[in-house]
């Protein structure tokens, strides 16, 4: 049937997208909300570096393990009920963070939020297929879905500088309590239960299978990093890479599996893949940094690191509202080449900064931010619209997951980067002490804390070391990004500009 002579959705369906936009932005508040409260739980709870890193990249590292299989679950048990569900134990997971006595408990529940946050995401995107029936208001409301997930990011160092300035950081995490009792309330009167027809059952092998192909090479990049090339992870990267392969594999002779490889014989459906992984990647690593350089190197307090995010969020409003406009006339893989050009204008910015130059810093975020909002909007549109309606929900869970493990291998990777250039160009001044030392050496929150208690004379260079690994980061981000531009206005140059006069 056309979508011209489709059920045109009633109030009742517009309402409950505003009920999805509730978890959407939550999730995407939960990706960014710890970056303004790093240093302050740093002094708290005293992570190691590799902690550090795990503290913030769990969440999205789990959220993208399980996409698909909580995306196959909810066709089994109802898409509704397992969004209530995974809404109540992202709650419960959420006050166990905000309470962490230690950087290990931290982990864990940030772990947990990322497995409950997975039942979320491919929820909303499903009932939006779901409730919109007709081509252009489910293609505004996608925009609107991503719009919302992206606004949630960009929000995410605002609120948790708010809330920085007037309890601790472990009040970033309850922001999930008030948002999920709404959700849980309403979901039952506005939101409709879909089950999907299916044939086979769910098969726990795959689910293992996918899980360790993604967790042992995002510990093997880590481990690397912190420690250089060794037995461990060059074990870790082999049971990855053969957990890939067999994955791969047994879908191909599942009758219901967990991810048709068939998707991937569509062009622009791979592309668009491919953009948005490799984008996220680029962007979750230098935001990390950004805020770092805000608190840590400028000395701003949380507040004001969060109003100077506050013009990087704009832009990511204006390109994750205009571009979806821009693309009725123009065609969308034109319209995500140009504005990831721009945003490498702001890569550029980033690699040639330094200390004492916050405006720079501002301004080339805010172009890479603009970037992001474009290809957020309009990739997720290009990637579920690549999908035939049987397989709509395949395409939204591979969507959601190449974002989420974009964020966190983009954490893992620059910020590892960033990590290894500290150590390589810190130069400790004589007569320091082996354990300050240590501190100074392990990197530059903890020099920082270190200076806070014994003077700015132990840290030496810290500050020209950190720079220079965010320097080096900003270089490998903009290449990676100029890699996909080049995608975007050749591999998605044939996708037209969508009209209402199609069907």
């Amino acid at each position: 049937m056309s979508d011209v002579i489709a059920r045109p959705a009633g109030t009742r369906e517009w309402v409950g997208l505003g009920l999805l936009a509730l978890p959407t932005a939550l999730l995407g508040l939960d990706v960014t909300v710890l970056y303004l409260a790093a240093p302050s739980l740093a002094a708290d709870l005293r992570p190691s570096a590799t902690e550090m890193l795990w503290v913030m990249d769990v969440y999205g590292l789990m959220i993208a393990g399980f996409l698909i299989t909580m995306g196959t679950l909810g066709d089994r048990i109802g898409r509704r009920r397992l969004l209530m569900i995974g809404a109540v134990a992202f709650c419960f997971a959420s006050i166990a963070a905000a309470f962490a006595p230690d950087a290990t408990w931290l982990i864990v529940a940030r772990a947990l939020l990322g497995v409950a946050g997975a039942t979320l995401m491919p929820s909303t995107l499903a009932l939006i297929g779901n409730m919109f029936a007709d081509r252009r208001q489910r293609a505004l409301a996608i925009g609107v879905w991503a719009t919302v997930f992206a606004l949630g990011m960009a929000a995410g160092p605002l609120v948790g500088a708010l809330l920085l300035a007037h309890f601790w950081w472990g009040s970033a995490f309850l922001v999930a309590v008030p948002l999920v009792a709404v959700l849980v309330a309403a979901a039952p009167i506005v939101l409709p239960e879909y089950k999907a027809p299916h044939e086979g059952g769910f098969d726990i092998v795959s689910v293992a299978l996918s899980l360790a192909a993604i967790l042992p090479i995002v510990y093997a990049v880590k481990h690397v990093a912190v420690d250089g090339i060794d037995i461990q992870s060059l074990i870790a990267a082999v049971v990855g890479a053969g957990s890939a392969v067999l994955f791969v594999l047994r879908q191909r002779v599942l009758t219901a599996p967990l991810l048709d490889m068939t998707l991937f014989t569509s062009r622009a459906f791979t592309a668009a893949l491919c953009v948005l992984l490799i984008g996220l990647i680029g962007v979750g690593g230098v935001m990390m940094l950004v805020t770092q350089y805000l608190q840590l190197i400028e000395g701003f307090s949380a507040t004001e690191s969060g109003l100077w995010m506050g013009p990087p969020a704009m832009a990511m409003f204006v390109a994750a509202i205009g571009a979806p406009l821009v693309a009725r006339r123009a065609r969308p893989g034109v319209v995500m080449a140009v504005t990831l050009a721009l945003s490498l204008v702001g890569y550029a910015l980033l690699a040639t900064t330094g200390a004492g130059q916050p405006i720079t810093v501002a301004v080339g975020f805010a172009l890479v931010y603009l970037g992001l909002g474009a290809i957020a909007a309009l990739g997720t549109d290009i990637v579920v619209g690549a999908a035939p309606p049987s397989k709509a929900g395949s395409a939204a869970a591979m969507s959601e997951m190449v974002q989420e493990l974009g964020l966190a291998v983009g954490v893992a990777l620059l910020g590892s980067l960033t990590t290894v250039m500290y150590r390589a160009n810190i130069d400790i001044p004589v007569n320091t002490s082996p354990d300050v030392a240590d501190h100074v050496r392990e990197d530059l929150s903890s020099a920082v804390a270190v200076a806070a208690e014994r003077g700015p004379h132990v840290v030496g260079n810290a500050h020209t070391a950190f720079m220079a690994g965010f320097n080096t980061a900003a270089v490998v981000a903009a290449l990676a990004v100029g890699i996909v531009t080049v995608v975007c206005a050749t591999m998605l140059r044939h996708i037209r500009p969508v009209t209402n006069s199609e069907p």
